[in-house]
């Protein structure tokens, strides 16, 4: 069980270790293995899908729909680092989900997408509505199912840094951003190589109507998807460990979820002339503008948990009174790291970023802890974190400070409804009163 207390321990005492703690030699020699081993699945998934996509499309087609469906990519990661910037991730969690959505999910579906296909085609002898079958029915749940395996990996493996909503959005996102780019790369491939055989150029051209479709009015289509199986592992990790049924159908429920969502989209074409934009209009853009409304209401929830949890460590001695109020700002934060920046240099700002993340990171196990959620090491964790904590207070507390004056609200000035008066009887003039 979790070792919780409503009071810190004090700076005056500090652990003198980490129980529990495993020897380097044998944590690095585990991690080590596990890590080749995801990097080499990885790799060479991303060679195989490499030829796959390029015996589709040829050298050419795959070099101009590569060139074409880069462009969406750092605006949609930058909006999900954007958004976890209250508690942001390590970027290798990030990294690995981007390989993972471009190179193994990206092969699975591409390989069961078409297996599946060809026998609905051999067992009914029509290969139309195989087609239809497969877009509407195979393919959400095969590329569903394969982008929510990054999710579930993170969230089992990396556990410590999969701890809410937003976690589970930022993982799912960059995911499916990383599968829609290799898809993206084999449509517009595609269609370049159309284009080449029918001579049509310019804004005529298949290859500009799917670079319309797909880069400009529907980049957050995929990652729409799977953000759904995302906020199920999110709501899954802010549930008790106790509550198994319910931390296994939550995130089952939004990757069906998903699929539906997926398997709307995909049909869309088939309900009539103008079907795709009654289904973009009538449903995609208000799903992403609520899902992007909860996300956001979500970040901002954290801060206000920030605000409301470190308090406790100003009574106890490990922060001053005005970092909770400055920590708990995002503007704050950045002045912080900008003071931090320009006194000290870059070194400075990193370890300014690294104090915002770590009493961050400490305000959302509290959080947790405070709710029953916290996992069985809470006070490893915590002694952890203080110590992070406590070595950088130095370069931290005084860019923080500063941060603070800065953004504190001015006093107001109160002005007497009634005039005032000098000395000699005479008014004074006051600026203020009309």
């Amino acid at each position: 069980m979790a070792t919780y207390s409503p009071y810190p321990p004090h700076p005056g005492h500090p652990a003198g270790g980490v129980p529990g703690h495993v020897p380097r030699g044998r944590w690095w020699h585990r991690t080590g293995v596990r890590y080749g081993a995801l990097i080499t699945l990885l790799a060479l998934s991303g060679l195989v899908i490499l030829a796959l996509v390029r015996q589709q499309t040829g050298t050419e087609g795959f070099l101009v729909g590569l060139g074409l469906a880069v462009l969406p990519v750092p605006l949609l990661v930058a909006a999900f680092r954007w958004l976890d910037r209250v508690d942001p991730g390590p970027w290798r969690n990030l990294l690995f989900s981007f390989a993972w959505g471009a190179c193994a999910a990206a092969l699975i579906a591409i390989v069961a997408n078409s297996f599946a296909t060809r026998w609905i085609a051999t067992a009914t002898a029509d290969p139309t509505s195989a087609d239809t079958l497969g877009a509407t029915v195979i393919a959400p749940i095969v590329e569903e199912s394969a982008k929510a395996a990054a999710v579930l990996l993170v969230f089992l493996f990396r556990r410590r840094d999969f701890t809410g909503i937003v976690d589970g959005v930022v993982i799912a996102g960059v995911t499916a951003t990383g599968f829609a780019f290799t898809e993206n790369i084999l449509y517009l491939g595609t269609a370049f190589g159309t284009d080449q055989l029918t001579g049509d150029r310019g804004f005529t051209s298949v290859t500009a109507a799917t670079f319309f479709v797909r880069i400009v009015m529907s980049p957050f289509a995929h990652p729409l998807f799977t953000v759904l199986t995302g906020i199920g592992f999110g709501i899954a990790a802010l549930t008790p460990d106790r509550r198994h049924v319910r931390r296994v159908l939550v995130p089952l429920t939004g990757l069906l979820l998903a699929m539906g969502m997926h398997a709307v989209w995909n049909g869309s074409s088939t309900f009539g002339q103008y079907g795709f934009f009654e289904v973009y209009g009538l449903f995609m853009v208000p799903a992403f503008g609520l899902l992007t409304w909860l996300a956001v209401w979500t970040r901002q929830r954290e801060l206000r948990a920030v605000r409301e949890e470190l308090p406790v460590y100003v009574l106890a001695g490990w922060l001053t009174p005005v970092e909770p109020f400055a920590l708990g700002s995002m503007k704050a934060r950045r002045l912080a790291r900008d003071y931090a920046g320009h006194h000290l240099g870059r070194p400075g700002a990193r370890s300014v970023a690294r104090y915002e993340a770590c009493a961050t990171s400490l305000a959302f196990l509290r959080h947790r802890a405070a709710r029953g959620r916290a996992g069985a090491d809470f006070a490893v964790r915590e002694r952890e974190l203080l110590h992070e904590l406590w070595q950088r207070r130095e370069v931290a507390r005084p860019a923080l400070e500063y941060a603070a004056r800065r953004i504190a609200p001015p006093v107001p000035v109160v002005v007497p409804p009634w005039p005032v008066y000098g000395s000699y009887g005479t008014p004074v003039y006051n600026p203020y009163r009309s």
